[in-house]
């Protein structure tokens, strides 16, 4: 049995929760990272785990171990990424996750320049819209767009993004008799908004008067935007908006590749809109890889 890469396989199978979520992450079987687990039972002389058909608990000896064996295998981890940026050698996999838009659209082409310059390595993209666990999920780097709750993650601010309000001229074009374009974020209740319920905001479109706006110069406003359909997919956001059904609240790069087309017109230019900060995110063990400090460097720059 190689007790390291035992060891390594019990740490991410108690943070993951799961055997079968390891065999995942490795190509391996659950039968084959059970097998592990158990060996390394054996090697300890004390059972580990408690396991049954719906769960897995840490026992006492258990929980006593986990805390070495993870700070272990951080620090091996940690020495091993020295040695490689030593030799500015990168190698094996880096899982990534994002929102499934600014993967598609703004990640890739990244992901394409950094694989382009380091070939021994190899990235796991996970998009998704919703909250991934990145030490339940194995990740090891994500990007996150938003404010970011207290938590042991270690962040690095790489950027901000725009919000705007858009409509396509399909939507604006059709609009029925006595509905105009709207001129003042009140206007908006009359309209078919499209809300991006991942927000913490939910349907709350905040509005901030700019020099030009018909309120005082920087008075805020809030609208209860509303719609006949709602969605966590930035993805579906941007099809509705194209197709004409109704009016974005979104981040700009969702759709610069289309702005200057004509098809879409920015509403209420007169009124600024909130910020969103772009962070990438670790788990303070993975932090120190030198492949994740690698692509922290080359999305940053």
């Amino acid at each position: 049995m190689d007790r390291l890469t035992a060891m390594e396989t019990f740490v991410r199978v108690v943070e993951s929760g799961s055997f079968s979520a390891v065999a995942r992450e490795t190509s391996t079987t659950q039968s084959g990272v059970s097998k592990q687990v158990a060996a390394l039972e054996r090697q300890l002389g004390a059972q580990l785990l408690s396991r049954t058909t719906r769960s897995l608990a840490l026992t006492e000896a258990g929980e006593r171990y986990f805390a070495q064996a993870r700070r272990l295998v951080a620090e091996i981890a940690e020495a091993e990424s020295e040695l490689r940026q030593g030799e500015q050698q990168l190698n094996g996999w880096l899982r990534v996750a994002a929102s499934v838009g600014y993967g598609r659209l703004k990640l890739m082409p990244l992901v394409k320049t950094f694989l382009a310059a380091h070939p021994n390595v190899k990235i796991d993209l996970k998009l998704n819209d919703g909250f991934i666990d990145l030490v339940e999920g194995g990740i090891d780097v994500a990007i996150r767009i938003g404010e970011l709750a207290d938590s042991s993650l270690i962040a690095s601010r790489i950027g901000t993004t725009k919000r705007v309000l858009i409509a396509s001229s399909a939507y604006l074009n059709s609009l029925p008799k006595g509905l105009k374009v709207p001129r003042e974020p009140q206007d908006l209740l009359q309209h078919n908004c499209i809300v991006y319920s991942e927000l913490a905001t939910q349907n709350a479109w905040t509005f901030t008067a700019g020099p030009h706006a018909s309120e005082d110069n920087g008075s805020q406003v809030t609208i209860l935007s509303q719609g006949n359909l709602q969605t966590n997919s930035s993805e579906v956001i941007r099809a509705s908006v194209l197709s004409g059904m109704g009016i974005g609240y979104s981040p700009t790069w969702l759709f610069e590749d289309v702005i200057e087309s004509g098809d879409l017109q920015i509403l209420l230019p007169d009124w600024l809109t909130p910020a969103l900060p772009i962070h990438i995110v670790s788990p303070p063990q993975r932090r120190q890889s030198a492949k994740v400090q690698a692509f922290v460097r080359h999305l940053s720059d």
